[in-house]
């Protein structure tokens, strides 16, 4: 498998091919599943297109206490009585850290990167959740070290520091000697960040060296999830590196965390976070289904479906159109642009436009029609547009414009769920 390296604000493969970092969120998947079903969810995930897989090796759902699937919990007990990470618990024939092992060797097989979490956040800032705290900055930087150099020769790695908590100055340090830790060992591998719901990396990490890329947590409420585009932006003016949304609303998760609305965020909605974030410039995209990052086995209001079952939602099926999309044309001259859509709309109606060396795209979540003015773009006339479907993935020719001339344009359908990207290029 290739490495990675950074490419202006995009990623790349070694030989500079483009990258698109497409990851789904898995954070339980150590902790919870069996060999056979960490096979299946690769081999799901790898058909439906995604390239990276986001997972914690210490796990939020009380990850040091409880047993992984086989029985193995991830660190010793110390002398005061509570896991260790300066003793990682690598005794007898498979330890929790050897099916660490068979998951990268497994996702490697389907092409797919891990975006590994040393530790979820509540080790080292228990604001909320099970906690415990158990981490230093002298033994972040031992288990840090260790993780290095157990994993710098595996090639489908992406170190993702943080874990959904905030930073103050003592969790700061304690991130920082974890980062250093792996650094020490030789790992070469790209690292970034997760942040807290509502916060970016750049907002706590943002002078770091050893951040490679920026990644948001726009989450599940309302607050952000309208305007996630917006953050994206945000962090472009923040910083020169390559940034995306590492935790967007998820399928079937309760909108604004509340069960008794019996609304669950859908396919529409993980799209248009999809597609706001990666036409403002975005580097890729994480989906989430709130029943598969938990793994969850037992169905509640809460978690409405197993992981299985959830699997193979529309949400999950449909992003490798984004995908598709963004590599279907010159990939590293995409920048978001302003001025080409005469109208705005506003929340969940709101528009984005980039373009790249020939092309634009606009992207209409609700369908509305609107008034396109390609002038400012410079492109030769005559100006071919195209629907594309982000639910199919089908592009279809809809006409010819001139350069010098505003068009107004409809949408093949309208309303909640008929988002469509207009797809402009010179003739």
């Amino acid at each position: 498998m290739r490495g990675l390296k950074v490419c202006g604000r995009y990623l790349s493969w070694d030989d500079g091919a483009p990258f698109f970092y497409l990851a789904d969120t898995a954070w339980e998947l150590f902790h919870a599943l069996s060999r056979e079903e960490m096979d299946y969810y690769f081999s799901t995930r790898a058909r439906q297109g995604f390239t990276a897989v986001q997972c914690v090796a210490l796990a939020e759902k009380d990850g040091l206490r409880t047993p992984n699937f086989y029985g193995r919990l991830p660190l010793k007990i110390g002398d005061g009585g509570m896991p260790d990470p300066t003793k990682p618990d690598t005794d007898g024939d498979y330890s929790y850290w050897a099916h660490v092992d068979y998951a990268l060797e497994d996702a490697e097989k389907h092409g797919l990167f891990l975006a590994l979490l040393p530790t979820w956040g509540d080790k080292f800032n228990k604001a909320w959740g099970i906690g415990p705290e158990i981490f230093t900055e002298e033994n972040a930087f031992l288990y840090g070290k260790w993780l290095g150099e157990r994993y710098k020769n595996r090639p489908n790695i992406i170190w993702m520091l943080g874990g959904d908590r905030p930073l103050e100055e003592r969790h700061r340090k304690i991130v920082d000697a974890m980062a250093a830790g792996i650094k020490s060992s030789g790992d070469g591998h790209l690292m970034t960040f997760h942040p807290v719901g509502g916060r970016t990396s750049v907002d706590f990490v943002g002078d770091a060296d050893y951040i490679d890329f920026h990644t948001a947590q726009t989450s599940h409420g309302i607050e952000q999830c309208y305007a996630s585009d917006e953050v994206m932006l945000k962090m472009a003016a923040a910083t020169e590196k390559p940034y995306l949304d590492s935790e967007p609303r998820y399928e079937d998760h309760p909108a604004c965390f509340n069960t008794k609305t019996r609304y669950y965020w859908d396919s529409a909605d993980v799209r248009q976070n999809a597609y706001w974030d990666v036409l403002s410039g975005a580097c890729g995209h994480t989906y989430g289904n709130h029943c598969v990052w938990s793994m969850n086995r037992a169905p509640s209001d809460y978690f409405p479906y197993t992981w299985s079952e959830a699997l193979t939602h529309e949400g999950a099926e449909q992003m490798l159109h984004l995908k598709e999309l963004r590599l279907s044309r010159d990939y590293f001259s995409l920048k978001p642009v302003f001025g080409l859509v005469c109208e705005q709309f506003y929340g969940i109606g709101h528009m984005v436009a980039a373009a790249g060396d020939g092309y634009v795209y606009i992207y209409s979540p609700l369908g509305i029609p609107f008034t396109f003015d390609p002038e400012p773009l410079g492109l030769k006339s005559p100006l071919r547009v195209s629907w594309f479907d982000p639910r199919t993935g089908d592009e279809k020719i809809f006409g010819i414009i001139k350069r010098d001339e505003k068009a107004t344009l409809a949408p093949p359908s309208q309303g909640k769920g008929c988002d469509w990207v207009l797809v402009v290029e010179s003739v």
